[in-house]
């Protein structure tokens, strides 16, 4: 039977990989990536790195496209699920034509596979279709979220209070989720913190990297200086990935 390990590798820090992991991609026989184009590349680079560092001399990498999707649709819930499936279809076609029986594959996941990742669906969905059998683990990673925390040195939670994790597109659509004063907000293409200037921001972007960026402080004071610092950023990598935490002041 083949085996698949879906292996979190951290928000970008090659030091935040754990020893479960490092110990998963030196079993691993096959590594799957799937390229999201150049502008990312630095991404596919870190995984290579991490092959090299802890994988086997004898380790094979097999390379497939991941499919465009349309990153402002009208129908949202609809396009990601007609992209996941399209992804489905690509990494089943990777699976059932390099993995031989007897092997183990591995998927090396930015930061944590359970927390805004759709590696596990994408795997569900193929064996679901019972078309490609397999069985698979998956090991945890440091998220961006846990990142954030600690670059910032701060706690997500206050005492008796519950956060909420949320994402930019809910956030302004729905405003201020009910019962929390502490958001966490991922994939914020609309800079939705704007709308909360009262709010303490603590914002950054690359995170673990070499490129990270930080900024922190009541929204009012820093989104100038924030919106800035991300519109140079992702002109000159061509991509960004930023996180932040929104607090409502005691």
């Amino acid at each position: 039977m083949r085996k698949i390990y879906v292996i979190g590798i951290g928000a970008g820090d090659p030091d935040q990989l754990s020893l479960q992991a490092a110990k998963a991609i030196g079993r691993t026989d096959l590594f799957f990536v799937l390229d999201k184009g150049a502008a990312k590349e630095s991404m596919v680079e870190l995984r290579r790195r991490m092959m090299k560092a802890y994988g086997r001399p004898s380790r094979r990498v097999v390379e497939g496209r991941d499919p465009d999707r349309d990153r402002t649709p009208a129908d949202y819930q609809g396009t990601i699920a007609d992209w996941r499936h399209r992804r489905s279809e690509v990494t089943e076609a990777l699976i059932s034509e390099h993995l031989l029986d007897d092997e183990t594959g591995a998927f090396l996941v930015w930061g944590d596979p359970s927390l805004y990742d759709s590696t596990i669906a994408i795997l569900d969905e193929i064996l679901a279709r019972g078309q490609t059998l397999f069985e698979y683990e998956v090991i945890p990673g440091i998220s961006s979220v846990s990142t954030l925390a600690a670059r910032h040195r701060i706690g997500l939670n206050r005492v008796g209070r519950a956060f909420q994790v949320t994402t930019g597109r809910r956030l302004t659509d729905e405003g201020w989720p009910a019962g929390v004063d502490d958001v966490i907000v991922m994939l914020d293409a609309q800079q939705a913190f704007t709308a909360h200037p009262d709010a303490d921001i603590y914002w950054g972007a690359y995170l673990g990297t070499t490129d990270e960026l930080l900024r922190s402080g009541r929204v009012a004071d820093v989104a100038d200086d924030i919106l800035k610092t991300r519109a140079e950023a992702r002109e000159q990598h061509g991509w960004i990935m930023d996180t932040y935490l929104l607090r409502r002041p005691d």
